[in-house]
């Protein structure tokens, strides 16, 4: 955000908020609890490993922490008891599957695990008393491997191991930011946005949370048919053809926006066009994503109220308009201002050659008003 234009990374808001929940996870943990959680996930690998091999298996992975190789003869039938027991293994080929254990997996997970395979579950405990009790101990994690310097040292991961003292942390952090609990805030954009509790309660439901990323497809149908759904609602709102949901932050969107720009002028014989107008009033990841889409940004200026400079713009637009790919609008700007120029603007581009790029930031402020669509927008 800050070095706008000289930026080698485009990592916005919704990226830090999952760097600020593993962050948390340390702080609650503390280097004492996560050593006791890898300890642990890596005894029940133990468990595991040795209950395969019990049962005629081969595990083809010597050195492990969390995930197994096993080669098993015959994966489909292994597969087949696995899914009867609501359990996925990596398909690996028709001879081998995989497994790989964290933190949820508990007693009767492992018991499953071990019908699944063919070993015994009676004889679980026997295993887990016969384990190593942590992974510098462990034969199956290599001693170069193992890490000895201390984790976690600074005093915030020291502090905070109970609900209450993690609540008071949070709020104490909290209480430092300007938010729209306190007032209005300056700067537009991604802060203009509120996440309402009824869309934060949803998120903490299993129905949402739980799926594994590689689920197969035929488990995820209910994830299918919400994505197109809203895929539909999004085209609808925005006035375009089709959207897609893939990126996953702001930042991210505009990557993708632009590249899907450079890839529509390189299937036009247009691949040269390799300069992007951002407004200086533009939220700072818009010149990154620019600068990482491989464009040259040229800065457009804006007037004493905020409004875009139009006679600024089709100067810049006129003198590039050969390489003119882009021009990078958010509406209302990240100053919190509706444009009456967005329309001329958007003509102003068009008229030399470029494509339109409308930042997606603020569109809470455009529904039920206008679209992109509408005023013209490309992406």
């Amino acid at each position: 955000h800050i070095r706008r234009e000289k930026a080698s990374s485009n990592i916005c808001t919704a990226q830090a908020l999952l760097a600020n929940m593993a962050a948390m996870y340390a702080v609650y943990h503390g280097p004492q609890g996560v050593r006791a959680i890898a300890d642990r996930i890596h005894r029940c690998t133990q468990v595991l490993a040795s209950a395969v091999t019990s049962a005629g298996h081969t595990v083809e992975n010597a050195s492990y922490f969390d995930t197994l190789r096993v080669h098993v003869g015959d994966a489909a039938a292994v597969h087949a008891r696995a899914e009867a027991r609501q359990i996925n293994l990596r398909r690996i080929d028709p001879a081998t599957v995989g497994v790989t254990l964290d933190e949820t997996v508990g007693r009767e997970d492992l018991a499953a695990l071990f019908e699944v395979f063919g070993a015994d579950p009676a004889g679980l405990d026997a295993l887990a008393a016969a384990a190593a009790p942590t992974v510098a101990e462990s034969p199956a994690v290599p001693s170069a491997l193992v890490r000895q310097s201390a984790i976690l040292t600074h005093p915030v991961f020291n502090r905070y191991h109970s609900e209450t003292e993690m609540l008071r942390y949070i709020t104490q952090l909290q209480n430092k930011d300007l938010s729209l609990a306190n007032a209005m805030i300056p700067l537009g954009s991604c802060t203009m946005k509120l996440n309402a509790t009824t869309e934060l309660i949803p998120i903490t439901w299993p129905e949402f949370s739980n799926i594994h990323p590689f689920a197969p497809k035929e488990q995820a149908q209910g994830y299918a048919h919400m994505i197109s759904d809203l895929e539909h609602d999004l085209a609808a709102i925005t006035g375009m053809d089709a959207t897609t949901v893939q990126p996953n932050s702001g930042a991210q969107g505009e990557y993708a926006g632009l590249r899907a720009i450079r890839a529509y002028q390189a299937s036009q014989g247009q691949a040269h066009r390799n300069v992007c107008l951002v407004p200086e009033s533009a939220h700072g990841t818009n010149p990154a994503s620019a600068v990482m889409a491989g464009l040259k940004v040229v800065i457009v200026k804006c007037d004493s109220k905020g409004n875009l400079d139009l006679s600024d713009l089709e100067a810049k637009a006129a003198k590039h308009a050969d390489a003119l790919s882009a021009v990078m609008i958010t509406y209302p700007s990240t100053f919190g201002v509706f444009e009456d120029g967005v329309v001329r603007a958007i003509e102003i581009v068009h008229a030399h050659g470029g494509q339109v790029y409308m930042d997606g930031a603020n569109m809470n402020a455009q529904v039920g008003l206008t679209s992109p669509g509408h005023m013209g927008a490309d992406v």
